[in-house]
């Protein structure tokens, strides 16, 4: 009896094994292995072609950690967060917002809203380029009419970061935009009935009640909003190349000019996996310490 036992077991765990094997096959292949070679490139200097010269130990994240270059690009990169993480959030809960009712004509607004989740950075960040052009942009068109004078959106050092940060809020907001709108609709009819009848106003029973209830899925995007502007590259490559000035150059595009431009792929990947930690520590910061605000129904 417990040898047909332990036999049905392990016809069920070989089973379970061919299931998992296609997801394992592709972790192994897409993620750890990359990740192992980064460990091991991020200790050694290479050639053109990617061919380990030497073996250098930490020498690279010394190098890294002890250049004024890199503070710099982390501060920037800081920087573009704080500009497009809270924007991006509150523009889309507010869009959310004055969208979720049940007229016929919201659906309308609802796609429309929608649609920067279909386009690609590629795409969108060309559609900007061409807002942004100093004289046939259509930007510095509509400031003329109120007498400003044009603004020089991607050559200035003082307005590269907010131009790219503008793109990037727009690029995010149809995600963003689709998860708060599916957190509004999680939230029961009742309690929007029971506020009303109870004289609360739309906009205390929003602030006071539905808020709340949101946090959860604010949560949420907050987490995916910032490890998303960390890893932000394809519009700032198209629309600045790190200028002016490094005034755009965040640490994954100077990952890209290591390990892409000028071949250093072991201070590329010392590079990668120091912005990997700062992610990792960083979110868990944020369940650490903002979670306890979030309030689970």
């Amino acid at each position: 009896m417990k040898v047909a036992v332990k036999k049905r077991k392990l016809g069920e765990n070989i089973l379970a094994y061919l299931f998992l094997a296609p997801s394992l096959i592709l972790f192994i292949t897409f993620l750890f292995y990359p990740m192992i070679r980064s460990v091991y490139l991020s200790m050694t200097l290479t050639d053109p072609r990617g061919r380990v010269v030497e073996f250098v130990g930490l020498d690279n994240f010394a190098d890294i950690l002890s250049s004024g270059q890199f503070y710099s690009n982390l501060k920037v990169s800081l920087l573009f967060i704080l500009l497009t993480v809270p924007s991006s959030i509150i523009w889309a809960l507010f869009l959310a917002a004055i969208t979720h009712n049940k007229l016929r004509t919201m659906k309308i607004f609802q796609f429309i809203f929608s649609i920067p989740l279909v386009i690609s950075v590629g795409t969108g960040s060309i559609i900007w380029f061409l807002l942004f052009h100093p004289t046939a942009g259509m930007l510095n068109y509509f400031l003329s009419f109120v007498h400003i004078s044009p603004v020089p959106w991607l050559t200035s050092p003082s307005w590269a970061l907010v131009s790219i940060s503008l793109m990037t809020i727009w690029m995010n907001m149809g995600f963003l935009f689709i998860v708060l709108s599916s957190g509004l609709q999680g939230i029961s009819e009742e309690i929007y009935e029971s506020a009303k009848i109870d004289g609360s106003g739309p906009l205390r029973t929003f602030i006071q009640i539905v808020l709340p209830l949101l946090t959860p899925t604010i949560f949420f995007a907050l987490i995916v909003s910032v490890i998303g502007a960390f890893q932000a590259f394809g519009q700032i490559h198209i629309l600045t190349r790190g200028g002016p000035m490094n005034t755009t150059n965040v640490i994954v595009y100077s990952i890209y000019q290591d390990a892409f431009v000028n071949f250093r792929f072991g201070v590329g990947s010392a590079q990668a996996l120091i912005l990997f930690v700062i992610i990792l520590a960083l979110t868990l910061f944020q369940f650490k310490v903002l979670e306890k605000k979030v309030h689970y129904q």
